[in-house]
């Protein structure tokens, strides 16, 4: 009975006054900080995001610009109210040393995520301008904002923990080799698509824009995004591929940049001739062969030298597989070379030829190696169709055939006769 009388007394005597007028001190002052915090977000947005929109929009350069679109003045803004909040609180909460602890680390905190945030819109800025720039529109832009991101974010997460908990840098980045292992495991596409940019960008693999193909994922096509983990590829379906950046590095793929900037985009097809329809030209036959423009002097030059060559080897020409001859399958290999080399739209500066491969089941292979001087995918497909066109059509004036497998009703024929 003795303790509950006196804590009545001690709970009676209270001075209720003083206290209630203290607490409404303290809730008078938040207010008033309050107000003027958002009075000064308000008029410094006001001032700044019109006084730089206004700049940028008289100066010639378009980072400015960019600047604005990304809101970096904005964010700006929001620092005015939140450092004068946080060089006030320890005005306010003086006589709450609990409160002000707690107060002033969310302040930090917050202000540490607001600049970070600042940052990040003006990389965005950075990377929108440099994306314009033609030294730069081809390069992994965004791989190397992102890096800088992640590296930032970590020195704002180690800067967060720091204030939070009270505690030194040099143990947070003890904790963190602590941890190491568990990190390399959570973030190892990261880690690998981060090791990757840096070897894409220092050897200079890929490059925005570049025609890329890999077949390992059904990439091929324009190279339009290469960013920290993946890469993005338009293919000419007008579908995208998203790819691992680590995969550039990994696995194999064809990047046609080199054909792009050299003098010409290759062609190299062939057509099989059948091989019993190849055979020794007549001599009588050769006048007819002279008609041929592109083979006239040829065919002169050429039957001089035979000629010369067989009677100063006593060569027996009653059997006409004696000593040296023309053939109509080599005069057709003489007639393409001269064909493509006249072509306008092949590059003569670049190897040029048309060759004979190694006979095969099918046939002969006779093929045209050349370069296209357009590279444009149409026009190359065009060029290329014209000069097969020309070829196909051509070789029956040399009494050649072109090799194809028999139809169905072909081969019935063949059965019943």
């Amino acid at each position: 009975m003795d303790l509950f009388n006196w804590a009545y007394d001690a709970f009676r005597n209270l001075d209720f006054s003083h206290t209630t007028a203290f607490y409404g001190n303290l809730i008078v002052n938040i207010i008033v900080i309050t107000i003027v915090a958002y009075l000064l977000d308000f008029i410094s947005k006001k001032v700044l995001v019109v006084a730089f929109g206004a700049f940028a929009a008289r100066t010639k350069t378009s980072f400015d610009d960019f600047l604005v679109e990304h809101k970096t003045s904005k964010f700006i803004a929001h620092l005015v109210p939140l450092l004068f909040v946080y060089h006030t609180l320890p005005i306010v909460l003086k006589d709450f040393s609990y409160l002000e602890g707690i107060f002033e680390k969310g302040v930090a905190i917050f202000i540490i995520f607001l600049i970070l945030w600042i940052v990040k819109s003006a990389l965005n800025a950075i990377k929108s301008f440099l994306k314009v720039q033609p030294n730069f529109s081809d390069k992994p832009i965004d791989s190397y904002v992102q890096v800088i991101m992640i590296i930032l974010w970590l020195f704002g997460v180690i800067g967060m923990i720091m204030v939070l908990f009270s505690v030194e840098f040099l143990s947070i980045i003890g904790t963190f080799g602590a941890v190491s292992a568990i990190i390399l495991l959570v973030f190892k596409d990261t880690i690998l698509g981060f090791v990757a940019s840096i070897q894409v960008s220092a050897n200079d693999m890929v490059r925005i824009g570049d025609w890329i193909t890999m077949e390992k994922y059904g990439a091929d096509g324009d190279v339009i995004e290469i960013n920290l983990a993946t890469v993005k590829v338009r293919n000419f379906d007008n579908t995208t591929t998203t790819l691992p950046t680590y995969s550039l590095i990994s696995d194999s793929f064809k990047n046609w940049r080199g054909m792009v900037n050299s003098g010409g985009r290759r062609i190299k097809r062939h057509v099989l001739i059948k091989t019993k329809s190849v055979r020794f030209i007549e001599k009588d036959e050769l006048e007819k062969f002279k008609k041929i423009q592109l083979l006239n002097s040829y065919i002169e030059h050429r039957q001089l030298d035979i000629e010369k060559y067989n009677i100063q080897n006593e060569i027996d020409k009653s059997l006409i597989l004696n000593g040296r001859n023309l053939t109509n399958l080599g005069l057709f290999r003489k007639y393409i070379s001269q064909y493509v080399e006249k072509h306008p739209a092949i590059n003569k500066d670049l190897t040029m030829m048309c060759r004979h491969l190694q006979p095969t089941e099918k046939g002969i292979p006779i093929e045209i190696y050349a370069f296209s001087s357009d590279k444009r995918w149409e026009n190359y497909e065009y060029i290329m169709a014209d000069i097969f066109d020309h070829v196909i059509a051509s070789v029956q004036y040399f009494d050649l055939e072109i090799f194809e497998f028999p139809s169905q009703g072909a081969s019935l024929i063949q059965e019943q006769e």
